[in-house]
């Protein structure tokens, strides 16, 4: 039961006086506000634990009364759930742990998941050309070569509404730009350089990861320059692509990521970066990058296929395993931020890899031959794509991964934000 009680204000300053003695922590966050010209009462609700009643009426003591008496229906009988007609009757297994316990309902599941995922883990992708039309990409389903105007500050605004606010950027350029040494790289100008000046100033928090390589800018489309007899020159292509990454910094980026695998290059482009006062840009190395054959869907979005041979020579052997090890200390010692395997979910065991091996955060690649085969078998109806899509990012984050560069970030952030 509840009564009214009225004090006046000169009470009021009483009792708040009286608090802030004796209880300063209370009355520092109990504040009356002060007497002025015009007093009025104060009215204070002050309920009595004696008083309080049940919706049935009774009062606590009663029902605590009923309690010790023992006054209620005995349970239900208990009766185990009935198993199928013809199943075995056996003596229970010995088994002092049974690991599906933890597993046995929903709730359990969620409290003892280890791994988890959000948006905030997702970098996406986004291929971008000089046209003011969204192209579509036939071999990646829902991904388009966007304009880098219009249609690209479209797609980045709904990948934010999802959560998704890191972006890294793959440029279509016009094949007239296209030379030997890919000069067009390192253009302040150039395609790329301007659409981080563009994203930096419609969305000045996003984060903007750069691709840094030869291979969109070589009319040989290799990722380093090609000398008469078809070697790939590193010294040389490790200057060009300073030039790329300090041209990069200029325009805005946050991240660089060297993805061309030449010996050197990450240490070489810290001190470009440092010597020009980029001292907080970042560089995530592509440190484990496979010559695999999962990449072909990503190289007719950018038209960037080697005009001859392959790229065995610069990128990892698909069969070894210890040779990441190498890389990994590599970078590290020359100072790269962040690790990324590539391809993703092929290489699992890469992925922990660095993960057991280096203290620096690990990203993984889920390249365009893996989400177009995912598209492609939800598309037949042979899978679930929305589940398999969950399943294999949250494969990549259990293997080690702290961010995943994928297609399906702005579709996989939806299914976490609860929306389709």
């Amino acid at each position: 039961m509840a009564s009214t009680v009225s004090f006046s204000p000169a009470k009021v300053q009483m009792l708040q006086a009286t608090s802030c003695h004796g209880h300063a922590a209370l009355g520092s966050s109990f504040a009356v506000p002060r007497a002025g010209p015009r007093l009025r009462s104060v009215a204070v609700r002050v309920s009595s634990e004696q008083e309080v009643r049940a919706p049935s009426g009774r009062s606590i003591e009663e029902c605590e009364a009923d309690a010790v008496a023992g006054k209620f229906p005995d349970p239900a009988p208990f009766v185990r759930p009935k198993a199928p007609e013809g199943t075995p009757q056996i003596r229970p297994l010995d088994m002092p742990k049974r690991p599906r316990r933890n597993r046995r309902s929903p709730a359990l599941r969620a409290a003892f998941q280890e791994t988890t995922i959000s948006p905030a883990n997702f970098v996406l992708p986004l291929f971008i050309h000089e046209g003011e039309e969204d192209t579509p990409i036939g071999a990646m389903p829902g991904c388009f070569r966007l304009g880098w105007q219009h249609g690209l500050l479209d797609e980045v605004y709904k990948a934010r509404d999802v959560g998704v606010n890191s972006v890294v950027l793959f440029p279509k350029v016009p094949d007239a730009l296209k030379t030997p040494t890919g000069d067009e790289a390192y253009n302040d100008n150039g395609l790329v350089q301007r659409t981080i000046r563009l994203l930096k100033d419609k969305f000045p928090d996003i984060i903007v990861y750069t691709d840094v390589a030869l291979d969109p800018y070589s009319s040989d489309g290799h990722d380093g320059i090609v000398r008469e007899d078809g070697v790939i020159l590193n010294d040389e292509t490790v200057y060009q692509l300073c030039k790329q990454a300090v041209s990069q910094a200029r325009a805005g980026a946050d991240v660089v990521s060297p993805s061309d695998m030449m010996d050197g290059r990450v240490g070489a482009m810290r001190s470009a970066l440092d010597a020009e006062g980029f001292n907080d840009v970042s560089i995530m190395s592509y440190t484990a990058k496979y010559a695999s054959s999962f990449y072909g869907p990503f190289r007719e979005a950018l038209d960037s296929n080697p005009r001859f041979g392959d790229k065995k020579t610069y990128q990892m052997n698909p069969a070894n395993y210890r040779e990441a090890l190498l890389e990994t200390a590599a970078d590290e010692a020359e100072g790269a931020d962040i690790l990324l395997v590539k391809p993703g979910l092929p290489y699992l065991d890469i992925i922990r890899l660095l993960r057991d091996n280096s203290a620096l955060p690990i990203a993984a690649y889920q390249v365009s031959g893996e989400y177009s085969m995912i598209k492609a078998g939800g598309a037949l109806n042979m899978i679930d794509e929305e589940k398999v899509m969950m399943e294999s990012l949250m494969c990549l984050r259990r293997a080690g991964a702290d961010i995943i560069l994928t297609y399906f970030a702005r579709q996989a952030a939806a299914v976490l934000c609860g929306m389709r």
